[in-house]
């Protein structure tokens, strides 16, 4: 078969791709020596965790005696969250039910007010642990959503694989949401009134499983114990409504597109660090540009990141595992807790990656690289020059708000299976991650520009 022009002028495209590998491969090599070094300098300081072992056996224990008694358990619990009993509450807490349900519905609007609104939980109570470690993976969830039409990805998925994934991250986060961020604000009243609120659980459909690590909080306040049961509970609140879910599972997680993440390991949580930078944290009344502007300008730049790698979504054993080593590495070291929360208190999300690699990514899509090549790009220098850099899109740019349809309402509690998993965080210690990020983005890159390459020849 006779080569056609088109393919006579692509072969050098082939053989500039190709050319990258070698170089690719060395610094992937080198990428991992020096995250292990950096780990090694970042987990030197441990913060201790406060994980009380008996407080943990006793929740067990009081989980164990639930799960054998479900029936009398679930009868209960309905009894309370029954209309008419809901009647006989007090004027103040029908105000308080009513206050929780308008903010939760308000502040579930999109992945930008979900993420705004567990940060001002943490910060007015940060006891709240697992309302900043919520604050942080919301943060990944909008910058993954964001590259479905981004420069790298846009490319890879067709339109409609693109608004599945989109559907189903954000089904995710806003179910999370609504289950957890009550849970969130009844704490909040309880501290301001000054006496425990958490009978009112049943009456946001919250499980059973919940109420003993609320109640034990109360008296005690052990973070860990209280974030190791909020992980645990939203997993499994995803899982039945999400992960199992036919439509889920037919139309992306059994789609080959879905698998690419865990193949180049595109499915990472990051967690970005900025030293303290004190003319932006005295001063709460810049624009997210100009904050950007001074940052730049100051030469803070999040050049360095911890988190983790999920390598199997579809395992409910897998996610609480992940979410409890996250939380291991956000809370058990001290300089990664001083940079991340240095990052989150100077950097307003957007849902763009240029928030924490200004050097890298832009939002502007006039000014982004727009180029078939762009792993070979990434290869030639560490950062991109302006005008050269890659398209990362503010969220509202590029994604419409979706209304959350009705939910399946029922207790996911229901044996003693999730009980194991009470059981104290292990702190990660291979945490940095600026490298193998750097690599997951060229592996991007690469499927990219073999994509395009493939596209144009035929």
């Amino acid at each position: 078969m006779p080569v056609t022009s088109a393919q006579r002028t692509l072969i050098p495209a082939w053989i500039r791709i190709m050319s990258t590998l070698p170089k690719t491969a060395a610094e992937i090599a080198r990428g991992k020596a020096a995250g292990w070094k950096a780990s090694r300098q970042l987990t030197r300081r441990r913060r201790p965790l406060d994980w009380k072992e008996t407080s943990a056996q006793s929740i067990r224990d009081q989980l164990d005696r639930m799960a054998g008694d479900i029936g009398r358990m679930r009868e209960m619990r309905h009894h309370l969250a029954h209309p008419q009993n809901m009647a006989a509450r007090s004027q103040e807490e029908q105000d308080i039910l009513h206050t929780i349900r308008t903010r939760t519905r308000e502040a579930n609007r999109s992945n930008i007010t979900r993420t705004r609104a567990y940060y001002d939980c943490y910060r007015e109570y940060p006891e709240l642990h697992w309302s900043f470690l919520a604050h942080m993976v919301s943060r990944n969830a909008g910058w993954n959503m964001s590259d479905l039409k981004g420069g790298l990805m846009s490319d890879l998925m067709e339109p409609s694989a693109r608004e599945d994934l989109y559907r189903m991250l954000e089904r995710c986060n806003a179910l999370i949401f609504q289950d957890a961020y009550p849970q969130l604000l009844l704490y909040c009243h309880s501290r301001r009134l000054g006496r425990s609120l958490f009978h009112l659980l049943p009456s946001f459909g919250v499980s059973a499983f919940m109420s003993p690590f609320w109640d034990r909080f109360w008296i005690e306040r052990d973070s860990a114990l209280l974030a190791v049961g909020l992980i645990i509970n939203e997993q499994n609140y995803i899982e039945g409504r999400v992960v199992q879910n036919s439509y889920y599972q037919s139309r992306v997680l059994r789609k080959k597109v879905f698998s690419l993440h865990s193949k180049f390991q595109m499915n990472q949580v990051v967690f970005p660090m900025l030293p303290q930078i004190p003319e932006l944290e005295a001063d709460v009344f810049h624009t997210p540009e100009e904050k950007s502007r001074i940052r730049e300008s100051a030469g803070y730049a999040a050049n360095s990141m911890v988190g983790l790698i999920l390598e199997h979504f579809s395992s409910l054993n897998e996610r609480i595992a992940f979410g409890k080593a996250l939380y291991a590495a956000l809370f058990g070291y001290e300089d990664v807790l001083s940079g991340v929360h240095s990052f989150a208190s100077v950097v307003d999300h957007r849902g763009s990656r240029s928030e924490y690699w200004p050097q890298l990514f832009t939002h502007d899509k006039k000014k982004a690289l727009n180029s078939p090549l762009e792993s070979i790009e990434l290869v030639k220098q560490e950062w991109l020059p302006g005008g050269r850099r890659l398209y990362s899109p503010l969220l509202h740019d590029v994604w419409h708000d979706l209304y959350c349809e009705s939910i399946p309402r029922y207790d996911w509690f229901k044996n003693e299976d999730a009980i194991h998993h009470v059981s104290r965080p292990r702190r990660p210690f291979m945490i940095e991650m600026t490298h193998a990020h750097r690599s997951a983005l060229q592996k991007t890159a690469l499927t990219h520009d073999v994509g395009r390459a493939v596209t144009s020849t035929y």
